[in-house]
């Protein structure tokens, strides 16, 4: 009796074994998670936004002019990225990126209704520093979830517009990814939102020659930079 309990049960194991086998995924680079230190590249696209502050400047003909960005212009962005492993669950990086984009402005006089339009083209260099707090590994994906500050620099800004932004920008950053296991590499889709903490507009315009644009840089006291980016990490 004993020696067909015990066949019963070696036969029940085997099948039990042979279910859970078939659920279970075989891991690619299974050790790629504890490196102390590797490389990458990113690419994305991102949408520029601006939060503005309207000042109520009333110009010498009476009129006063708002302004607002109607809708985003779509840019791209790339980067490298370094990542240091500090735990099972913790990593610092950091991810030097450049965006190219634009920003579309439409002023309005708020009386007449007369509307003025304006595109100025932003290219920043941003030097990101970010803490990823990954979860567990679930076969070949793991999610996870980043916060940090960025710093970044204008590269070529042009004068004489209606608006001019200052040459940098701090903020800070977080956002939601799935690192994806490949055979070769691993793949990560990242969606991030920035927020700028200062203001950058530029209100001191001694570069403005052109009169008839004053009345639309007045009527703005404050712009501070908001970005959401989609990202495809390459590590």
């Amino acid at each position: 009796m004993k020696k067909r309990i015990i066949f019963l049960c070696f036969l029940l194991s085997l099948y039990v074994g042979n279910v859970f086998s078939q659920y279970r995924k075989l891991q690619h680079r299974p050790y790629a998670d504890q490196r102390l230190f590797h490389l990458g590249f990113t690419l994305g696209m991102h949408t520029q936004d601006l939060i503005l502050t309207q000042s109520g400047y009333l110009n010498d003909n009476g009129e006063v002019w708002f302004s607002e960005i109607p809708h985003y212009t779509p840019g791209f962005s790339v980067g490298m990225i370094a990542d240091i492993y500090l735990s099972r669950y913790l990593n610092l990086r950091t991810i030097p990126t450049l965006y190219l984009g634009e920003k579309y402005f439409m002023f309005k006089e708020q009386t007449s209704g007369e509307e003025y339009a304006v595109q100025i083209r932003n290219n920043y260099l941003s030097l990101p520093l970010h803490l990823k707090i990954s979860t567990g590994r679930i076969d070949n994906f793991r999610p996870y979830f980043l916060l940090g500050g960025y710093g970044s620099i204008e590269l070529a800004s042009r004068k004489k517009q209606a608006v001019l932004l200052k040459p940098y920008d701090f903020g800070f950053e977080m956002g939601v990814g799935c690192n994806f296991y490949l055979p070769m590499f691993n793949l990560a889709p990242e969606l991030k939102f920035g927020f700028g903490l200062i203001d950058i507009l530029e209100t001191d315009r001694a570069d403005l020659t052109d009169e008839s644009l004053q009345r639309y840089a007045r009527s703005l006291s404050k712009a501070t930079q908001r970005m959401i980016t989609l990202s495809f990490h390459f590590e």
